[in-house]
């Protein structure tokens, strides 16, 4: 607060040194020291209290270019009351207020190519295979705020709070969505005071159910006055720049914290680069500042998700400059919309940290070809931009989507949060499929350079099993880590697992040579009949696996 006071301070002195005339001196008249003493305290005083309103109703910043747009208006009007060389000064301060909101509006027209240098993503061509024993956190957002509002009885009060926003998180290990509970409206905020806790889920498994943890916050963003979370912010941080909404992280204990990304313009008040976090201590309110070099390790999203969405089309758009992205769009790559979070979709990587993934289009109309994708750390802010197989065409989010949509148009199901994988060596879009009640269905992947392969399951993993014999089946390398040979081999089985799925069956066996295969009826039919003691001939894709995939399988005495 005494920093905002001291801003304020400061700004009020120079409005009323341009308003008042210093020399006492107005049209006809010399004013008494007197009079000149009233009207330059009452001057500052009601400035001081107009800006101190300004920032705590509308939370805005108090960086030095906010005061370019008052300044020729309060040089005018103190132009207008002073005289002789006074009058000329002040004159010559109105023409450099204009020339600084010329500066202001100018900005987005010239600071196109300092935009795409603070966005530099370091350049890749594919993300290494995705490892089939780890569950991707797939649980659509959608479908856990739904269940989450059917257990919101457990929360105490009900009446006086709602649901907010999600984020995806890992805590203690394991990839959970956190969702605070928030006031409905002022009056629930004046009765209640305080919200007591927020919910959390699982990521990764949707038959989880919604837990409500105590954990009693007054610093929300659906507080009001001096408790609002946006306005605390301000107050303790007047000067800082920042961009995209507040977010709830928890620490390894569950203690709600909530946090801002903040930075600097690119140039003017144009732009965004961001440098750090405001933490906040949800309970008590106590605020740190920090750097994005020493943000906690157990803040997952240091970088706001629209912050990750400003810099992509930064990337995307400014390749040549501001007018090449209006006009000929050399090189352009537009990033597409069709994220869970600001356009972004937030996930988890095998290495345990989070990044937004996006993947860009062209901009020509109709046109569903992926140009590439990018994967940026939601902690640090680094990203890599994936130019994909270049001898191939990637078909883009949308166009999954599209896949989706038509394979189940009859039950009018949609898929949500699209995420490309590289699945045994196969880039393929990964995404949930809702029904029409906002309620997880199944999971589907499909190629992004052979969309006629595709698979679906009631859970991301048995997806993957039949996704795996429909890339054999279709003809693709299914090669895991590294590239994989065709080979034949006889042997007796001596152990068989059928398992049924959607509408085939998944048979794995083990042969007295201690190896074991995977296939699915789709490719063999009479796989069904598998038993131990039969011999089998094989053609399989030797991967290395534990479970290698068979192309062809023929049962010695089974037609």
């Amino acid at each position: 607060m005494g920093q905002l006071l001291l801003i304020t301070a400061i700004g009020s002195l120079f409005v009323t040194l341009l308003l008042v005339p210093l020399t006492k001196k107005v049209r006809h008249k010399e004013l008494s020291s007197k009079a000149f003493s009233v009207l330059a305290a009452a001057t500052f005083v009601v400035s001081f209290i107009s800006v101190f309103l300004t920032v705590y109703i509308s939370k805005i910043d108090l960086s030095w270019t906010i005061f370019l747009y008052v300044l020729p208006v309060v040089a005018i009007v103190g132009a207008i009351l002073a005289v002789g060389a006074e009058q000329k000064i002040k004159s010559a301060i109105v023409l450099i207020g204009i020339i600084g909101i010329g500066y202001l509006v100018s900005a987005p027209f010239l600071n196109a190519n300092e935009k795409y240098e603070s966005s530099q993503m370091k350049e890749e061509t594919e993300i290494s295979p995705f490892d089939e024993t780890k569950t991707p956190a797939s649980v659509p957002p959608q479908f856990v705020k739904n269940k989450m509002k059917k257990a919101f009885g457990q929360v105490p009060n009900t009446s006086y709070y709602e649901l907010g926003n999600l984020q995806i998180q890992k805590v203690n290990g394991a990839y959970v969505y956190i969702a605070p509970v928030e006031f409905s409206g002022f009056f629930k905020w004046f009765n209640g005071k305080t919200t007591p806790g927020y919910f959390t889920m699982s990521a990764t498994d949707s038959s989880d159910n919604p837990k409500f943890v105590k954990a009693e916050m007054s610093y929300v963003p659906s507080a009001y006055l001096n408790k609002n979370l946006e306005r605390h912010i301000r107050l303790q941080n007047p000067s800082l720049i920042f961009y995209g909404d507040p977010q709830l992280e928890i620490d390894e204990d569950g203690k709600p914290y909530y946090i801002r990304s903040y930075g600097e313009f690119i140039s003017a008040r144009n732009g965004f680069d961001v440098k750090g976090i405001v933490l906040v201590d949800a309970k008590t309110g106590k605020t740190e500042k920090i750097a994005t070099a020493d943000v906690p390790e157990f803040i997952d999203g240091a970088v706001s998700p629209e912050t990750v969405s400003l810099q992509n089309s930064y990337y995307g758009n400014y390749v040549h400059g501001f007018w090449n992205s209006l006009v000929g769009k050399k090189d352009v790559k537009l990033p597409s919309d069709e994220g869970t979070e600001a356009n972004v979709s937030p996930i988890f990587m095998e290495d345990g940290e989070m990044y937004y993934f996006t993947d860009f289009t062209s901009p020509k109309e109709g046109v569903d070809s992926m140009l590439g994708y990018a994967l940026t750390h939601a902690r640090t802010g680094e990203a890599t931009y994936y130019t994909g197989n270049l001898e191939e065409s990637y078909m883009d989010s949308q166009g999954a989507l599209d896949i989706i949509e038509k394979k189940f148009i009859e039950k009018e199901w949609k898929g949500e949060m699209p995420v490309l994988y590289n699945f045994y060596g196969e880039a393929s879009w990964l995404s949930a499929v809702l029904d029409a009640n906002g309620f997880l269905q199944n999971y589907f992947i499909v190629s992004a350079a052979n969309p006629e392969i595709s698979a679906f399951g009631t859970t991301p993993n048995e997806a993957l099993k039949l996704y795996k014999t429909a890339l054999s089946r279709g003809g693709s390398t299914v090669d895991g880590t590294s590239n994989a040979e065709e080979a034949q081999a006889t042997g007796e089985v001596v152990r068989v697992y059928k398992e049924r799925v959607g509408d085939f069956t998944i048979v794995s066996f083990l042969t007295a040579t201690g190896e074991s295969f995977i296939v699915s009826s789709e490719v063999a039919p009479f796989a069904i009949y598998l038993q131990e003691g039969d011999k089998v001939v094989i053609t399989y894709a030797k991967t290395g696996e534990d479970f290698q995939p068979v192309k062809a399988l023929q049962i010695v005495g089974v037609k």
